[in-house]
């Protein structure tokens, strides 16, 4: 018997022979919807998944029993806002959408289809004017606090242009099993393209820093949901050693434009390799703290990991939560789309970006058989550190039917993407399982 893929992804399984798709138990003996994005397929429901796919699945046998096909774990619902394109809708308060993976394909993210990550309340764009602009630098551990405006800022120091990788700590969050809260991002919470501004550490040196120089942290003209005017939005920062690289930079031009409205012009910090929480928008002051920073969104759980390895769905203290650091290593498909047809004597061009956090990517393997068998892909070098990296590869399949594409990154230090699962803290950050599309063979 078959049934159409939208009653599938809804659940409503109830006429099938023997209920093939009979809710599982997790570890927890929570029932669990296998026919939800982060279900647990069993062996026994692949036979009945092919019927409602159309085709046979070849390497099924090789499928684990947690993984939902890719075929029903995407989503293309359109987004936009000024300036934007394309962007898949999360939230609207705060504001918050990001890019399917089809729209990373080019070597740089173009500014319209940066994704957007907002914790409050984007400043009115009537008041951001690069003319009047002023940053601050400031901080217990300041010799010489003063202002600059954005012209001032180009005119006493050298401008550098690099490609950085900025990427949300909570980017594909939905693959986190159990569910966590935040924003349930797929994949498309990650952007490189090239920003031009000023060093951090000209800036920093220039105005001089005291020996118990600690911490970097930021200040944004951005406003709280809550409208209280007495605590900020969110105020992160980075060690010294992180403020200090040659990649960290005051921003205020992206892929030779203006920087997006909602992506932080006029200014803004630019560090990539960590969470794009650290690269402050609507930039208006920079403190040099003798201390941790404790900004908003710098204790308790936020934007913090477990200090060692938990269960999935173990509560954990704010004192063994640790602050996130570097992103790990990932990759995405950026082309073709999940879901194409493709003959069968015909060869398959896949390819994507890779990264690493502070790291490079050393390898690029994909699978076509769930997982059993792994092909090397072809991998460039980033244009600079901190740059993701453009990969491919080319597949010929077997027979007709049912496939998936894996691709799995591997860095430097040889650390590889999980093929599904990721390890589990209380706010989902960090999940890099491989990413899969689903193809069809004809």
């Amino acid at each position: 018997m078959k049934k159409d893929k939208k009653n599938i992804e809804r659940g409503m399984h109830d006429t099938y022979a023997k209920d093939p798709f009979k809710a599982d138990l997790d570890i927890f003996g929570r029932e669990v919807n296998p026919l939800t994005r982060r279900g647990f397929l069993r062996k026994s429901s692949l036979l009945a998944m092919a019927s409602v796919i159309g085709s046979n699945i070849p390497f099924a046998e090789n499928m684990p029993a947690g993984v939902m096909p890719a075929l029903f774990a995407n989503s293309d619902t359109p987004f936009s806002v000024p300036g934007k394109d394309g962007l898949i809708y999360l939230n609207d308060k705060p504001m918050t959408a990001e890019t399917p993976p089809q729209l990373l394909d080019s070597p740089f993210t173009e500014p319209k289809y940066f994704f957007i990550r907002n914790n409050g309340n984007a400043p009115e764009e009537s008041s951001l004017d690069p003319k009047t602009w002023t940053l601050e630098i400031s901080g217990e551990s300041c010799k010489n606090p003063q202002k600059f405006t954005i012209e001032e800022l180009k005119k006493k120091f050298k401008t550098y242009t690099y490609a950085l990788t900025i990427e949300c700590a909570g980017n594909s969050r939905a693959e986190i099993v159990p569910t966590t809260k935040g924003n349930q991002w797929q994949l498309g919470a990650v952007g490189c393209g090239r920003w031009t501004g000023v060093r951090l550490r000209d800036v920093l040196e220039y105005c001089g820093i005291k020996k118990d120089a600690v911490y970097v942290a930021y200040y944004g003209a951005d406003t709280r949901l809550d409208n209280n005017p007495d605590k900020e939005v969110i105020s992160r920062g980075v060690p010294m050693s992180k403020a200090l690289e040659d990649e960290s930079l005051i921003a205020w031009e992206y892929e030779g434009e203006p920087i997006p409205y909602m992506n932080g012009f006029p200014l803004r910090l630019a560090i990539g390799g960590w969470s794009a929480s650290v690269s402050g928008k609507w930039l208006k002051k920079i403190v040099i703290r003798n201390k941790v920073h404790d900004g908003e969104k710098m204790n308790g759980q936020s934007y913090r990991m477990p200090c060692k390895p938990v269960a999935p769905g173990e509560k954990v203290e704010d004192k063994d939560m640790c602050v996130l650091e570097s992103m790990v290593v990932k990759s995405i498909i950026t082309f073709p789309v999940s879901g194409i047809k493709t003959p069968l004597n015909k060869e398959l061009q896949v390819r994507g970006k890779a990264w690493a956090g502070d790291r490079s990517v050393k390898e690029m393997w994909i699978s076509i058989d769930f997982g059993g068998t792994w092909q090397k892909a072809e991998l460039k070098k980033p244009i600079n550190r901190l740059a993701w990296q453009e990969w491919s590869a080319n597949v010929k399949f077997p027979q007709e039917g049912y496939y998936e594409v894996w691709a799995r990154a591997v860095d430097d230090k040889g650390i590889s993407q999980p093929m599904v699962l990721p390890g589990w803290n209380p706010r989902g950050y960090l999940s890099n399982s491989c990413h899969r599309i689903a193809v069809r063979v004809i």
